[in-house]
């Protein structure tokens, strides 16, 4: 299976100003968050880029992005409907076709130096199927992420087959229905923030928008007919993901490009400089 296209959505109202922070990447340069965002899809290899945006962010969005801006398209969220029908205002633009989804609001920082989305991108290519990237999270941050439920698919590893997601679950909710055999007590497998869908769940959000008269639409309702008609798998990731609109979130995001980067013994050096003065 060929992913040739890539969506980005950050519509959301918390969303909007998020992919105009600047922070240095691991080259110790200055880019924008959303320049950082379209490098890590080119770096899977995907060159086709839509990024949807609420009406009049364009401009802006555009300006941040410099030299990738050949590589974008920007689609308007014309109503505010939710996360689902954010990704399905790219519909036409994803047409028949899989894609990969990344959230406008992680920034991702790969332990290697390749492309978080690359290896995603690749290992779905191989299984021609939907693969979400999750990572195994404690009960006590269970709420804040889409969650999974499934088996582990035997032979492979790190691979799990997924049957139920649940938005947000409670951590009662999350022991009735989300339990995986052979994760470690008290974890769950939490979205990474990156997918691999097929064009089905574009069909399942138009369905859903259809009945919903106007009512703000989930991508997890998507995702769990999904998970009912094809095959859909998790992928476990060992990288880094941080939520850009979390308090502190673009601290910890700055500091994880740093401690990856090139100049990480300047950065710590200069770490232990800053934690050994007085700080009344």
């Amino acid at each position: 299976m060929e992913i040739a296209k890539a969506v980005i959505t950050a519509a959301g109202p918390d969303q909007r100003k998020l992919p105009l922070q600047t922070l240095i990447d691991r080259e110790g340069m200055e880019k924008s968050f959303l320049g950082l965002l379209i490098e890590e899809v080119l770096g899977s290899g995907i060159q086709d880029i839509s990024i949807v945006v609420r009406p009049g962010d364009e401009s802006s969005f555009r300006e941040v992005i410099g030299d990738h801006a050949h590589h974008v398209t920007f689609i308007p969220q014309e109503k505010p409907l939710g996360y689902g029908h954010a990704l399905y205002s790219a519909h036409a633009f994803t047409g028949k076709d899989p894609f990969l989804h990344l959230v406008g609001d992680h920034l991702y920082v790969s332990r290697t130096g390749e492309s978080c989305a690359k290896h995603l991108v690749e290992f779905a290519g191989r299984q021609a199927c939907a693969v979400s990237a999750v990572q195994p999270t404690r009960e006590s941050l269970i709420g804040n992420f889409g969650v999974v439920g499934g088996k582990r698919l035997q032979g492979v590893k790190d691979v799990y087959h997924i049957e139920t997601v649940i938005e947000k679950p409670t951590p009662t909710e999350a022991e009735q229905k989300l339990l995986v055999p052979g994760l470690r007590a008290g974890h769950y497998l939490c979205f990474f923030g990156m997918h691999v869908l097929t064009p089905a769940v574009m069909d399942f959000l138009g369905q859903e928008l259809k009945a919903g008269k106007d009512r703000k639409i989930d991508l997890s309702d998507a995702l769990n007919k999904l998970a009912r008609t094809e095959q859909y798998l998790a992928l476990e990731k060992n990288d880094l993901r941080y939520d850009m609109g979390e308090k502190y979130g673009l601290l910890k995001a700055q500091l994880a490009l740093a401690m990856y980067g090139k100049e990480r013994d300047r950065v710590l050096n200069e770490l232990v400089e800053f934690f050994a003065l007085k700080h009344d």
